[in-house]
């Protein structure tokens, strides 16, 4: 008896069935959009219902038409009255809130639905002038809303619908307290949509007290059928930090990338990065918050109009980014946390093209490479370094190809007077031999060609490092040789548990691991006191990004760190100290500012 046959997967319901409006429809349409993605089609029906929602999905999937299209169908455009809104829609950075509110705009423009984006870096004037007539949506980030409901500018007494997109990003950049205040502000009796990539605790605890019996939304990751190309190639290349700037040209060379994002962790890092890709005959643009809003949108301007190859940036500046022609994302350094790598990532490969994932990394951070991948559930393919036959075979193939284009294409009558001339005096394959020899010339012109071999790395082996063998003072500023691993972040796992230091009298424990003889650091130290610790959350890794982040330093000029239950110490270069204490003291920790100084106890 034969087995009955497997059912059928269920059909995706077209736009039209899932009740949305003709015009909305007829929008999405013109926009070439063809049947709804799965958080699209889970998400709909229950948000034109007018119940409340928290969607788990990744980015790049189609989010934004996801609670769109409902606010949408829900407005009744002009109602607002002035300095109000009937749509709120929350996001983390200034480029997100531009990209959602062109979707809304024109997902909206049939029913008349008046969009503005509130962002920082903007002029205020305008903001302040479209807001006195009313605005049917408003696409924030926390910081600028707030400052609109202090100067009583913005009232958002009238709105039927919050939306709060990438809410995990938005928690991650601090502004867990300014969500509060602005929802606080809000009526009861409303529509509340929450998204994000990922559901830690501190999501969960938004959507119980903000969200009425929200309906869960999760999508899975898509898993890939036997022999399906995946969408996102990933490939790592192990590399000395003092080859990886030739590593990378070297790569870019290879793949020839159509546009490509090379994501650096400190504004310093991109600027320099940027300046040797240009010298390498790279067409590279910067983009960092160090630069002002009008640089930052001429910058993607260029960029999207393919007036430049290569974008460098970091995490905050490009987030939100949507790049229809980016084929490829590079890591020019591993990110801290594995969640940034599938942020970064989600960039490329969309709509069902196939993008490419390149991370270049140190062999000492070889471990946060598998924290990515047991996060991921996928393998990243470490591959070797190209070498300079690999670089050179690469050019000839594709000045190969541009001549059999030219041959094909014809139109050469021009200049077979030339090469019969040269016929008479050389063979046929010698002046051929050299017109190419000439176009390769043209073509390295600017680019990096020397000869030189970038040392083949291999992955240091994972039972070289136990786990006692942890950096310690004064450890981290020790020989940092290709045999050792960075700290990296505290994963799953390692777990969130302090390290097994002495309780002190005060009953802290100390999360300094045992110290081992080392040699002593080329420079002297000083250790600084910052006022936030374990109670307010503080990690390892939020130090040495904000230090890195905001005084430009170095992560492996960071010396040990000692995290107690309210305070911090990490030891620092003494001629930096001053240098890093005045940027720490402006910016926040965890979403708040705290007291940074030099430690004087004993």
């Amino acid at each position: 008896m034969k087995a009955p046959p497997p059912p059928a997967a269920p059909e995706t319901p077209s736009f039209d069935a899932l009740g949305l409006k003709p015009d909305l429809v007829e929008a999405l349409t013109a926009l070439g959009y063809e049947e709804p993605t799965p958080i699209q089609a889970a998400a709909l029906p229950p948000l034109l219902a007018q119940k409340d929602l928290l969607g788990i999905a990744a980015t790049g999937t189609g989010k934004t038409a996801a609670f769109s299209l409902p606010l949408l169908q829900h407005l009744k455009p002009g109602a607002a009255a002035p300095h109000s809104t009937s749509a709120l829609v929350l996001v983390p950075t200034r480029e997100l809130a531009m990209q959602v509110s062109e979707a809304i705009h024109r997902y909206g423009q049939k029913l008349g639905v008046s969009v503005l984006p509130l962002y920082g870096g903007q002029e205020i004037g305008r903001q302040l002038r479209v807001l006195k007539r009313g605005v049917d949506v408003i696409v924030a980030t926390p910081g600028r809303a707030l400052d609109h409901l202090r100067r009583k500018t913005l009232k958002l007494d009238q709105v039927q619908t919050v939306v709060l997109d990438e809410a995990d990003e938005m928690l991650d950049m601090g502004f867990a307290d300014d969500l509060e205040a602005i929802l606080s502000e809000t009526p009861e009796q409303r529509q509340t949509a929450l998204f994000s990539a990922t559901l830690p605790p501190r999501i969960a605890s938004i959507a119980e007290r903000h969200l009425h019996e929200p309906v869960r939304v999760r999508i899975a990751k898509e898993k890939l059928e036997a022999g399906e190309m995946p969408r996102v190639r990933q490939t790592a290349y192990i590399v000395p930090r003092a080859f990886k700037i030739a590593t990378l040209g070297r790569v870019l060379d290879l793949e020839s990338p159509t546009a490509a994002i090379v994501f650096c962790r400190t504004r310093t890092e991109v600027d320099e990065l940027t300046t040797s890709l240009n010298g390498r005959g790279w067409r590279a643009h910067a983009l960092h918050g160090g630069m002002s809003q009008e640089q930052r949108d001429r910058v993607i301007k260029q960029f999207k109009s393919q007036a430049a190859d290569l974008l460098i940036a970091t995490d905050v500046a490009a987030r939100g980014l949507d790049i229809p022609r980016l084929t490829h994302v590079v890591n020019f350094d591993v990110p801290n946390a594995p969640e940034a790598y599938v942020h970064r990532i989600g960039r490329t490969g969309r709509a069902g093209r196939e993008g490419v994932a390149i991370t270049l990394l140190e062999p000492r951070e070889h471990r946060l490479l598998r924290n990515i991948e047991r996060l991921t559930g996928q393998r990243i393919e470490v591959s070797a370094v190209p070498t300079v036959s690999d670089l050179r075979a690469r050019r000839l193939e594709m000045i190969r190809s541009s001549l059999r284009e030219t041959l094909v294409g014809g139109e050469l009558d021009a200049f077979r007077g030339i090469a019969e001339d040269l016929s008479g005096e050389f063979s046929v394959m010698d002046v051929a031999a050299a017109a190419i020899k000439l176009l390769q010339e043209k073509e390295d012109e600017g680019k990096d060609t020397a000869d030189q071999e970038i040392p083949q790395v291999s992955a240091p082996a994972e039972r070289k490092f136990p786990r006692t063998e942890r950096s310690g003072p004064p450890g981290r500023f020790a020989d940092r040789g290709a045999e050792r691993p960075s700290r990296g972040p505290r994963t799953a796992d390692r777990g969130e548990r302090p390290e097994r230091g002495e309780r002190s009298e005060r009953g802290e424990r100390s999360e300094r691991a045992p110290a081992r003889p080392q040699r002593a650091p080329e420079w002297n130290v000083t250790r600084l006191f910052i006022g936030a610790g374990r109670t307010a959350g503080m990690r390892p890794a939020d130090l040495v990004g904000a230090i890195a982040g905001e005084a430009g330093l170095e992560s492996s000029r960071i010396g040990a760190i000692h995290i107690a239950d309210m305070y911090s110490i990490v030891e620092v270069p003494e001629p930096d100290a001053a240098r890093i204490i005045s940027a720490l003291k402006g910016s926040t920790l965890r979403g708040r500012k705290v007291t940074v100084r030099r430690d004087t106890r004993d």
